[in-house]
Parts: structure tokens; sequence; C-alpha cells
């Protein structure tokens, strides 16, 4: 897990408390890691309540109000579903900020538009709702570098540090 190698988790919650804020997440290519790093941390049940794993489209759209057309159109790897699942989970749980992940881990389901490693990171508050496109190939992490766990991993440090830039601007 990232929190054996990166303090990004503990500096998240740290930093919610400060500022009297709470997160939720959102999570398809992760399956909950982002989640998992944050509860890992002593006391991040004052910050964080609430995280979902909507990995199948159905559940995008069932419990993060994914537009069925978003997910015809540009697909669930898109920055347009991954700001709707942000704004999703924000809604649904209440949260000061949400942060949601989408991607292609691999090895295998990447296309020449979206090879594996595109991860489109959204993140939604009360008055922002964006997300931003990267191509991870798990460089954070050399030992198991180009591998689906390396791409996880990045992807979960890069939300951390989402959450973090993020809640700054609150």
């Amino acid at each position: 897990m990232v929190t054996k190698l990166d303090k990004t988790a503990e500096n998240v919650v740290q930093l919610l408390k400060e500022r009297g804020l709470t997160a939720a997440t959102a999570e398809s290519c992760t399956g909950g890691l982002i989640s998992a790093e944050i509860t890992s941390v002593s006391g991040s049940s004052d910050v964080f309540g609430f995280g979902v794993c909507t990995y199948a489209n159905e559940a995008k759209m069932k419990l993060l109000g994914v537009s069925a057309e978003t997910l015809a159109t540009v697909g669930a790897v898109s920055e347009e579903t991954a700001c709707q699942m942000a704004a999703g989970v924000r809604k649904l749980s209440g949260a000061d900020i949400a942060v949601s992940v989408t991607g292609i881990a691999g090895p295998t389901g990447g296309t020449p538009e979206k090879p594996v490693g595109t991860v489109f990171i959204g993140v939604s508050t009360e008055k922002i709702t964006k997300a931003e496109k990267f191509l991870f190939t798990g460089e954070k992490f050399p030992e198991t570098k180009n591998t689906r766990e390396a791409i996880r991993f990045e992807t979960t440090l890069a939300a951390l540090e989402t959450i973090l830039r993020e809640s700054q601007t609150i």
C-alpha cells in the first residue's frame, strides 16, 4: 500500500482536520485503495465517512448519477465521467471535498486513444468540479513499474495529492 512508501494519506487527514473539512471518494480503477489509504490513518473517521467503489458503469449511473449519455459518447474513462463521479459522491455524502478516479490500469483494456495508464482524477467542492487527465506508468513505484499494481498505486497517490491541493482552496 502507498502508506508504506509515502505519508500523503497522513497529511490529507491532518490537513482536513485542521481545516474542519470532510472528504469522500468515488473509485473505479483503484478499487477502494484511496479509501483504504485514508482509513489506515488513525483519526481518519473525523474527516472521512464515505467512499464508494463504482467499478461497473451501472454502479456509476445508479449510485453517482453518471449519465448514460456520457458513458455512451465519451466512455467511463473520460473527464466528463470523472467530474460526474466526483460531483455525485459529494452530493451523496455531503462531504466538503470529493475525489474520483476512473482509468485503465491494465494490463489489458487500452486503446490507441486511451492506452493503459490513462486515468482521470476528478474533484468536486461547493465551488468547483473539474478533472485532470494523467498517463501513469507507475514510475513512482520502480519495483513494480509498468504493472497494474503500480498504476493503481500511482493513481491513489495522485488522488490524495489532489485532495491536499484542492482542500487548501476551500
